[in-house]
This record gives C-alpha cells, sequence and structure tokens, in this order.
C-alpha cells in the first residue's frame, strides 16, 4: 500500500489540481496535512521538503514535491 502525504492549504488551487490527479490515477487515501491549523506544521513541511510553498507531496515518506513536479511525472 503507498502511503501518500499532502501538505497544502484551503485555499491553494494547486493542491485541488494534486489531490484530483492522484485521484485520477486512482489514490483513494491521501493523508492531507492543513499547514494553516499551525506554525509547526508548516515549520515539519519546510524542514522535509526544503521548500515554503504548498502543495509539498510525499510518497511513502519520500518527497515527491509540489503540483508540477507529479504533473511531470504523469
Amino acid at each position: 500500500m503507498t502511503d501518500i502525504t499532502m501538505f497544502h492549504t484551503s485555499t491553494c488551487p494547486y493542491c485541488v489540481q494534486a489531490e484530483r490527479l492522484l485521484s485520477r490515477k486512482g489514490v483513494t487515501a491521501i493523508n492531507k496535512v492543513n499547514i494553516e491549523a499551525s506554525a509547526s506544521l508548516r515549520d515539519e513541511m519546510i524542514a522535509r521538503s526544503g521548500r515554503r510553498t504548498v502543495p509539498q507531496i510525499f510518497i511513502n515518506g519520500q518527497h515527491l514535491g509540489g503540483f508540477d513536479d507529479l504533473a511531470r511525472l504523469e
């Protein structure tokens, strides 16, 4: 089973696009982490990805990148 985590915000159109793309690929479960909920979640995302923008997507703990990176893989 593939573990997918996506750091996101509630107003991010790229986050919505990433979720739709994953859904079209058959992904049924995404651990969505809203970084608006706390500064520590944003800090965790930055520490893990080295990036400040959303979405940041991790597959099985490995950083994939943002929406553009995901779309390039398609």
